[in-house]
């Protein structure tokens, strides 16, 4: 599977959409098209938990007071789901290889990885 999931008006994604060459890849633009439950598993079963899964950057995280909870993995699960600004973003499949965020080792180990193959 060749699958980017991110945010149309992130300029952090869309350089990194350019920077990677992910043209080839099926898109999903989460705020038009909002990933599945079953998506989400999916994600899940590769990152290994939803809280990887979860941006704690997210505006709405510090608004909603979840900064001063303390969130299971259905928690993540549900909010993720319920608001798509709490999934970390980009997230980039390839293969059965996920990649999450934005941070520079991912980045470029997601380019080694497009390299390789």
């Amino acid at each position: 599977m060749q699958k980017i999931y991110f945010l149309q008006t992130c300029s952090t994604c869309q350089r990194i959409m350019k920077e990677l060459d992910l043209s080839g890849f099926e898109q999903q633009e989460i705020k038009t098209e909002p990933i599945t439950a079953v998506q989400l598993e999916e994600m899940k079963e590769l990152a290994g938990s939803y809280a990887a899964l979860f941006s704690r950057r997210a505006m709405k995280y510090r608004q909603l007071g979840l900064h001063e909870q303390t969130l299971t993995e259905n928690d993540y699960r549900d909010w993720i789901l319920k608001e798509y600004t709490f999934l970390k973003r980009p997230v980039i499949i390839i293969d059965n290889d996920i990649f999450i965020g934005s941070s520079k080792k991912v980045v470029a180990a997601a380019h080694e990885k497009l390299a390789g193959r």
